[in-house]
Formats: structure tokens, C-alpha cells, sequence
């Protein structure tokens, strides 16, 4: 093997569509890895094609926006390459050099001051069921009162279990769930939960065991 070609999802619920995307991979002659939440990671299967004797490997970035997902590729295929000097890498028609910008940064040393954590699921049916639009609705309802991570930080997940209540959210450290979160209902749960401190009754699930 000289050359080879990569697929890459970039979103957080691609893993769901793994077998859908492997056919598409298997179709055109590719293989394929997830840039996050999926299995291969970018980096596990560049080594693999490398140590297969892949001296040119071509990455092909998937999904539409997404521009802070596409700046993570390069970033990681930059990282990669940097240890791998004698393979060449391609993004979307362009050497990858090395000189990328690194994995790492002052600006994500510290842990957030973050008075409450949410766990949007983005597991298979919470994300069949809206979950991508609760996660949006959220990120918008912030950013429209000026809440950033040092105030709320939203995090999607893997599946959180209580699926039949889709879409499932969590607020931590006050441990309340919420069942069939849907974008109309985000306006409230901000102002009354994440900015007043007052959970909801509409939509909370009781916790076995609490």
C-alpha cells in the first residue's frame, strides 16, 4: 500500500451512522475514522495505514459547516504528522505540513468556573428524536444572554441510559434530569434553572435512588 484515502466525519453524533459510513468507505475504496465519540480515532487509523506501508494518505473531512470541527482535523492531522515525517498527508487538497496549530493551548489549560455543567445526550435515540436541535437551541439561548463556559458549560454526550424519555438533558452538580427536552422548551430551563437557580417541574424525571 502506497497511497490511501480517509474518510472523516466531523460531527459529535457520527458515530451513530457508522455503518452507513463504512459502507460508503468500503464503496469508494477508503477507510474510516472519527475526529471524535467514534471509533477508529483519526490518529489510530492513520498509524494503522502508515504501518501498512501508506506513504500518501489523503483525509476527506465530512459534514457540511462545522468550522470549528474542520479547524480540530487539521490540527490533529497536524500533531499526527509532526511524528510521522515520512508519510505525506492531504486535507481536502492540501499538504499537511506539521507547522499546523498545536493540540494544545494556554487558553485550555485551566478548568472551567462554571457554576453548572449540561449534559445534552446525543446517544442513537435521543439524536433520532431532535437532540441536535436541543443542543442548538441551547448553544443560541447563551451566547443571546452573553453565558459562556465560565458560566454554563454544555457538553454532549454518549448515551445517558434513560432513553424512552428522549431527548435526555442533565444539569450538574444539582443533579436534576430532564426528559423530552425540546428547543421550546430551552427558553425557560435557562431562565429559571441555569440563570434563577429553580429547577423545572415541567419535564423533570425522577431519580431512581434520590
Amino acid at each position: 500500500m502506497s497511497r490511501a484515502v480517509v474518510l472523516v466525519p466531523l460531527g459529535v453524533d457520527a458515530a451513530r451512522h457508522a455503518e452507513e459510513l463504512r459502507d460508503v468507505a468500503a464503496a469508494t475504496g477508503s477507510s474510516l475514522a472519527f475526529l471524535q465519540a467514534g471509533t477508529p480515532s483519526l490518529a489510530d487509523e492513520l498509524d494503522r495505514l502508515a504501518a501498512a506501508g501508506a506513504r500518501r494518505i489523503e483525509l476527506v473531512g465530512l459534514g457540511l459547516g462545522a468550522p470549528t470541527a474542520r479547524s480540530w482535523l487539521r490540527r490533529v492531522a497536524g500533531d499526527w504528522r509532526r511524528a510521522n515525517d515520512d508519510v505525506e498527508l492531504v486535507l481536502t487538497g492540501r499538504a499537511v505540513t506539521g507547522g499546523e496549530a498545536p493540540l494544545t493551548s494556554p487558553a485550555w489549560e485551566d478548568v472551567p468556573g462554571h457554576a453548572r455543567q449540561v449534559l445534552v445526550c446525543r446517544g442513537p435515540r435521543c439524536s433520532a428524536r431532535g437532540s441536535a436541535a436541543t443542543a442548538t437551541a441551547l448553544d443560541a439561548e447563551l451566547r443571546r444572554r452573553g453565558l459562556g463556559d465560565d458560566d454554563v458549560l454544555v457538553t454532549q454526550t454518549g448515551c445517558l441510559f434513560p432513553c424512552n424519555q428522549a431527548p435526555v438533558l442533565v444539569v450538574h452538580p444539582d443533579d436534576v434530569w430532564y426528559g423530552g427536552v425540546r428547543p421550546g422548551v430551552v427558553p425557560d430551563l435557562v431562565d429559571e434553572h441555569l440563570v434563577g437557580g429553580r429547577p423545572l417541574t415541567e419535564r423533570r424525571l425522577p431519580r431512581a435512588g434520590a
